[in-house]
This record gives C-alpha cells, structure tokens and sequence, in this order.
C-alpha cells in the first residue's frame, strides 16, 4: 500500500538495491525497508523524507486518498 502510494505521486520503482529497494522520483532516491510493516516512528521518517522529495507538505487526508 505504501508503495502504491508512491507510485501515485510519481515515484518510479521499486528497485533491487545493495542493501534495501529504493524509488526513484526524478533525481531522487527514497529508500523502501524491507519489513512488511513499518512503525509508526519509521512510518513518520518516511513520510517526511517524502515531502522533502516532492517538495511540498501531504495532508494527512490527501496521504489517505492517495
């Protein structure tokens, strides 16, 4: 669902990388943990990596619609 979701704000993959997959937007690469679910302090890392790489804040309820 996580990755879905990013693929929806335009990142490409995900791809076999050394240690962990990654997507890609642009330039930019966003490293995916292999666990199948995520805590929430891990889920809050990411997100906010996200917004850093798409360069804009995601509402809460635009991270559910998506």
């Amino acid at each position: 669902m996580f990755v879905q979701r990013l693929r929806r704000l335009g990142f490409v993959g995900p791809f076999s990388g050394t240690r962990h997959q990654f997507m890609v937007l642009g330039q930019r690469r966003l490293a995916i943990p292999s666990n199948d679910e995520y805590s929430v302090p891990q889920l809050k890392m990411l997100l906010d990596e996200v917004e850093k790489l798409v360069q804009r804040r995601l509402a809460p309820e635009e991270w559910s619609q998506l």
